[in-house]
């Protein structure tokens, strides 16, 4: 069985692999989830058995993933009875399952959640208590409440993407599922929008098929494939990426690793971004300076609202 949504022993509180995920990459945080331990999200479950009852995480350190990262089940991994995190059969520990992300967060939040550690006080036994919840008097779950599901909200544009692009073979399922971002509220669907339509409405997120990276050393362009139409003309598309933006970005060296794979790789890689609109700019020509030529471009300003990466099926949509 898979699931998004963990308790971490270090941090005292529940997160999703997203989450875990940004925080292995920032580098201003002491954070590395192959030295933590993740414990069951059900709080009645969690206090039953000891820290050593942990969770495994699936692609929670891979910059590039290909399948949807999650938490699972340990073969050794013990629930009480009842709990909705248990497997019910030994397919449920395995690879098989991890093709679609389940877990639509309703709201994209723009604040980047803050993470503080707390301080662990040991039991009697020595064993560090897990969650202020008192250890049931028999191993028998009772009906989860909201605090044991996967959260609502999210601050890791990352979710929602993985949410768009692991079921974007099913537009009945994104057309149902809302999203809100700021003030605006719509459906997955309607929220990411095609490159080459970016003039249909702005605060969306614009995807598309990358062209070419540009590789200035300290700096990158990002030309898209698809052509935007202006008064029967075809314009092109891209987002530049400053080196100021880049060299106080929090999560820099993974970012560095990422783009410059995506810059030799032959495989097809999309680009996701949110927080600007590209628009209509007058570019000076390189061979006559004197002359321009018009292009569709904007300059991102969080890296955090990015993402290079692959997109199964997105040629069909």
């Amino acid at each position: 069985m898979k699931f998004d949504t963990a308790y971490c022993l270090s941090l005292n509180e529940k997160l999703s692999i997203y989450d875990v995920r940004d925080l292995n990459f920032d580098e201003t945080a002491a954070f590395d989830s192959d030295k933590d331990s993740f414990l069951c999200p059900n709080d009645e479950c969690r206090a039953a058995f000891d820290t050593g009852n942990s969770l495994s995480t699936f692609n929670a350190k891979n910059v590039n993933y290909l399948r949807t990262p999650h938490f699972k089940n340990k073969t050794s991994t013990r629930h009480i009875d009842g709990c909705r995190y248990a497997s019910t059969h030994k397919a449920a520990t395995g690879e098989n399952d991890d093709e679609r992300e389940e877990h639509f967060p309703s709201e994209f939040v723009l604040t980047r959640r803050q993470y503080e550690r707390k301080t662990l006080v040991a039991g009697i036994n020595g064993n560090l208590l897990q969650t202020p919840t008192k250890t049931p008097s028999n191993p028998v779950a009772s009906p989860h409440v909201a605090n044991d599901t996967t959260p609502d909200k999210t601050s890791v544009f990352a979710h929602p993407v993985e949410c768009y692009v692991s079921n974007i073979d099913d537009k009945d399922k994104l057309k149902s599922m809302p999203l809100k971002i700021g003030d605006h509220t719509a459906t997955y669907w309607t929220f990411f929008k095609k490159i080459e339509y970016l003039q249909d409405n702005k605060g969306l997120i614009y995807w598309g098929k990358i062209k070419e990276i540009k590789d200035y050393t300290s700096s990158f362009r990002i030309d898209f494939e698809k052509k935007v139409w202006l008064d029967k003309k075809p314009y092109s598309v891209n987002v530049y990426l400053s080196k100021k933006l880049i060299d106080n970005y929090r999560k820099r060296k993974a970012f560095l690793e990422q783009i410059k794979a995506a810059v030799d790789s032959e495989r097809p890689l999309y680009c996701f971004f949110y927080g600007v609109t590209p628009e209509l700019k007058q570019v000076p020509s390189k061979k006559n300076p004197e002359q321009t030529f018009g292009v569709f471009s904007a300059n991102i300003e969080n890296l955090d609202h990015l993402i290079i990466r692959e997109a199964p099926g997105a040629e069909s949509v």
